[in-house]
């Protein structure tokens, strides 16, 4: 008599076979309650093992570390997609007013790029933005950073958050795909006092909102700053200008700069001056006047003190060919608003020519060198605190439209969620 066999195929490609000939009844059965376990534990090993959210292998970097990119995506069509280093957005792609989706950041096609030119979608830290000579006192002592930006502390030093392996820990909730980045700072590196450990939690949600929260506690007293350098082009990724944006800010001042990009610890009004974007107006518009500030920064490159407390909207950009419409909402006090003025003239995405003003920022963050200005808001993070941030990237579409439409302009003035900001 030929022998039977029973073959299962688990979810990780493994073929069990179990040959039934010369066993009774009960042997079979029993037989039968085994495989059924080994398939149970088989497919929840497998699922287990898979990212709830799409992942590939972006490169290697010098040591060979792999680094993971993240695709998130929503119903609507729009993605993000996201790296373990710098814990960096690589891209960002949202419908037009055709129903066209395609990229609104810059970037690079590979991780070569991104170690050549650092910063571009990353999150930067320990302190995002600037340290007048890479120093600072707290609680009567003097810390020494390290000093790479002429003679400032920059973006959290020679070796920031930006060139840092994070972990990655993908997610699916209600809210939407996600993924979040954990990092832990040792006590000491760029000259910072006490370990600090942060996380950033990318969430792509159903609203067209790319949400990004932060979040930190530390071993001793330090300061902190964190932000994402995103460089965006509403209109074609960086092929051309930006020029011809519209931009508003929810800001009635904003921190001047002396010739070295320090804020002077003015809080200086924006009326009357290029730094008045209370009304829409292009980004190109005043530009080239000449104004010290504007002269300093060749463009603008300043932080502006936004209006109001909690989550609020920070600034709405609008671009008349595409009819993309961007809100930035956030909990911090201030945005870098930043033209890309030094950006200067290397490859990007797909081969294309970066020029001065083919992106803009807008960074989410308390104001630079805050550490040593007393009537700045404080970035001290003390041990048993816990610093907590969100900033959101909200798109919406306009139509075409040669003047922007002033309905789009802070309507749904915030967010309802509670402000969940230091203090």
């Amino acid at each position: 008599m030929q022998a039977r066999c029973l073959v299962l195929w688990s979810m990780n490609s493994t073929c069990f076979v179990f040959k039934s000939k010369g066993l009774n009844l009960n042997e079979r059965e029993s037989m039968k309650s085994i495989l059924v376990l080994v398939l149970c534990s088989a497919v929840l090993l497998s699922s287990c093992s898979r990212s709830p959210v799409p992942k590939r292998i972006f490169g290697r970097l010098p040591d060979g570390r792999a680094v993971e990119a993240y695709t998130l995506k929503n119903a609507n069509g729009m993605s993000a997609e996201v790296m373990t280093y710098g814990a960096t957005l690589i891209s960002l792609k949202v419908a037009d007013n055709m129903g066209h989706i395609s990229e609104v950041t810059l970037g690079y096609d590979s991780l070569q790029g991104y170690l050549a030119y650092p910063r571009y979608g990353s999150v930067v830290g320990r302190y995002a933005n600037r340290l007048a000579r890479g120093r600072f006192t707290l609680n009567g002592r003097e810390y020494e950073l390290a000093v790479n930006s002429g003679p400032n502390h920059l973006h959290g030093g020679k070796e920031g958050f930006d060139k840092k392996l994070w972990k990655a820990h993908p997610f699916l909730t209600k809210e939407g795909e996600g993924v979040t980045f954990t990092y832990v700072s040792p006590d000491g590196e760029e000259g910072y006092p006490g370990e600090l450990r942060v996380s950033v939690t990318y969430t792509l949600r159903p609203d067209n909102a790319l949400k990004i929260d932060y979040h930190a506690v530390t071993t001793q007293p330090t300061v902190l700053n964190l932000s994402n350098h995103a460089f965006f082009n509403l209109k074609d990724a960086g092929r051309s200008d930006v020029l011809d944006h519209y931009i508003k800010i929810n800001a009635t001042r904003y921190t001047p700069i002396d010739e070295n990009k320090i804020p002077t610890g003015e809080l200086a009004p924006v009326a009357g001056t290029p730094f008045d974007f209370l009304e829409p107006r292009a980004i190109g518009a005043r530009i080239r006047e000449g104004h010290p500030q504007l002269q300093i920064a060749g463009g603008y490159d300043h932080n502006f003190v936004i209006d109001g407390h909690g989550m609020r909207l920070a600034a709405t950009v609008f671009e008349p060919t595409t009819g993309r419409v961007m809100n930035v909402i956030t909990d911090q006090p201030g945005l870098q608003f930043y033209t890309g003025n030094f950006i200067n003239g290397f490859r990007g995405r797909g081969g294309d020519l970066y020029k001065p003003f083919h992106g803009f920022c807008l960074e989410t963050q308390h104001f630079p060198d805050s550490p040593n200005h007393p009537n700045f808001p404080t970035t001290v993070l003390n041990p048993g605190e816990v610093f907590r941030s969100t900033t959101l990237y909200k798109f919406t579409i306009a139509g075409v439209q040669t003047e922007p439409p002033k309905n789009i302009f802070f309507r749904n003035g915030g967010e309802s969620e509670k402000s969940r900001s230091r203090r």
